[in-house]
C-alpha cells in the first residue's frame, strides 16, 4: 500500500526490531528501511556510495540497493542540493549528505532561496520532500570547517524544519519521519554521538516538532539538544549527589520549537539553564532563553542562564575541550541561580 505524500509513506515496511545500536547504526538502518519502503527515496552525496560515507552512515546501501539508489557525486555541494531540488520537484524523495557541517555552506544559497521557499512560492501547489543530512558540531578532534555548529543559520530560515537527535532511538525515528515529510528537513547529526549506543525500536514513530523529557527533576530545568544532552544528564547526576534535583529537556526540534513542553517544564521548577555547543551570540540558545523569559517570567525564581561555546571560531583539536561546554560549566550555571539555602547561608 502507498500512502499519499502528505502522509507517511510506508511501502513494504520491514519487520519491526528492537536491539542495541550505535547512533551511526540507527541512521544506517533508517536509511535502509526508507529505501526498502519507498522506491522514490534516493541517497547521494560525496563518498556515500562505495565508501559508505566518511562516518560510514551509508555503509552497504549501494551494494544492497544499487548505484541508482545510493550514489556518489562530485565535490560540489551547491550542485548536490540543486540536483535534489529538481528531483523533489519531480516526485522523488532525495536524501543528501553534506559530509561535514561547514562543507554545506557553499549550498546555503540553494537552501535558503529555493529549498526553504519553494512551498511558499507555489502557495503549496508543489512541495519539497527533501532531507539534507549534516554531520555537525565538535568533540571529534576535527580541524577547521569540520566542527561547526551552524544550526542557527537554518533555524532562522522560515520554511525549514531543523532537527537534532541526541539518542540512537531518535536518530532512527526522526530520520524516518524526516524522509516521510512532504517538506524540507535539515537533519543535524551530532558527530560526537555517532558511536553512542542505545536500544532502538524500529516500530516507534516520531513527531518532528516535539521535545522530550530526558530526566525528571523538581529544582531546575536544563534545556539542551544534540551532543549537549549527555552533558546535561551528566551534570544532573552530579547535582543529584549534592541534593539538587535537575530536570533535563532534550529539545530535539529546533524549528519548529516545542514551546509547550519547555514552558511547562520551566514553570514546574522555576529555574532554567540552556546548554548549547554553538557560540552564544545570536544563537538557538539565545532564542530559547528569550522564549522562556517571555512565557515563564512570573514563574521564575532566577534569571535564565546560558552555557554555550565561546564567540570565537571553533578551537583547534588540542584545545576543543576548553571550548566545549562540560558538566562543570553547567553545574556552575546551576549554582549561580538564586537558591533559598544561599540566602540562609548569607544570613549566617
Amino acid at each position: 500500500m502507498t500512502i499519499a505524500h502528505d502522509d507517511v509513506r510506508l511501502d513494504t515496511e520491514p519487520a519491526p526490531v528492537t536491539q542495541a545500536m550505535t547512533m551511526a547504526g540507527a541512521l544506517n538502518r533508517a536509511l535502509a528501511d526508507a529505501l526498502q519502503a519507498d522506491p522514490e527515496v534516493v541517497i547521494f552525496g560525496e563518498d556515500v556510495g562505495a565508501l559508505g560515507g566518511v562516518f560510514r552512515i551509508t555503509d552497504g546501501l549501494t551494494e544492497r540497493f544499487g548505484e541508482d539508489r545510493c550514489f556518489d557525486t562530485p565535490l560540489a555541494e551547491s550542485g548536490i542540493v540543486g540536483t535534489a531540488i529538481g528531483m523533489a520537484m519531480n516526485g522523488m524523495r532525495p536524501v543528501v549528505e553534506m559530509q561535514f557541517d561547514a562543507f554545506a555552506l557553499p549550498a546555503f544559497e540553494q537552501v535558503v532561496s529555493h529549498v526553504a521557499k519553494f512551498g511558499n512560492r507555489t502557495r503549496g501547489a508543489m512541495r519539497m520532500p527533501l532531507v539534507i543530512r549534516i554531520p555537525f558540531a565538535g568533540g571529534i578532534g576535527g580541524v577547521e570547517h569540520h566542527c561547526d555548529s551552524s544550526e542557527a543559520y537554518y533555524a532562522h530560515t522560515p520554511g525549514l524544519t531543523v532537527v537534532a537527535p541526541a539518542t540512537p532511538q531518535d536518530a532512527y525515528s526522526m530520520l524516518r519521519a524526516a524522509i516521510s515529510s512532504p517538506d524540507p528537513v535539515v537533519f543535524l547529526e551530532p558527530k560526537k554521538l555517532y558511536w553512542s549506543k542505545g536500544e532502538v525500536d524500529t516500530s516507534i514513530t516520531a513527531d518532528l516538532g516535539t521535545a522530550r523529557i530526558a530526566r525528571e527533576g523538581t529544582d531546575v530545568t536544563v534545556i539542551a539538544y544534540a551532543a549537549m544532552v549527555p552533558v546535561a544528564l551528566e551534570a544532573a547526576e552530579i547535582a543529584a549527589a549534592e541534593g539538587r534535583s535537575v530536570q533535563v529537556i532534550d529539545v530535539r526540534s529546533l524549528a519548529p520549537f516545542d514551546d509547550a513542553t519547555v514552558t511547562a517544564a520551566v514553570r514546574s521548577t522555576g529555574r532554567a539553564v540552556v546548554v548549547a555547543e554553538a557560540p552564544g551570540y545570536v544563537s538557538v540558545a539565545s532564542e530559547i532563553q528569550a522564549r522562556v523569559f517571555e512565557r515563564c517570567f512570573e514563574y521564575l525564581e532566577a534569571p535564565v542562564r546560558r552555557v554555550t561555546g565561546f564567540d570565537t571560531p571553533f578551537a583547534p583539536p588540542k584545545l576543543e575541550h576548553w571550548y566545549l561546554p562540560d558538566a562543570d560549566r553547567v553545574l556552575d550555571a546551576i549554582d549561580s541561580l538564586h537558591w533559598d539555602d544561599d540566602v540562609e547561608q548569607d544570613a549566617r
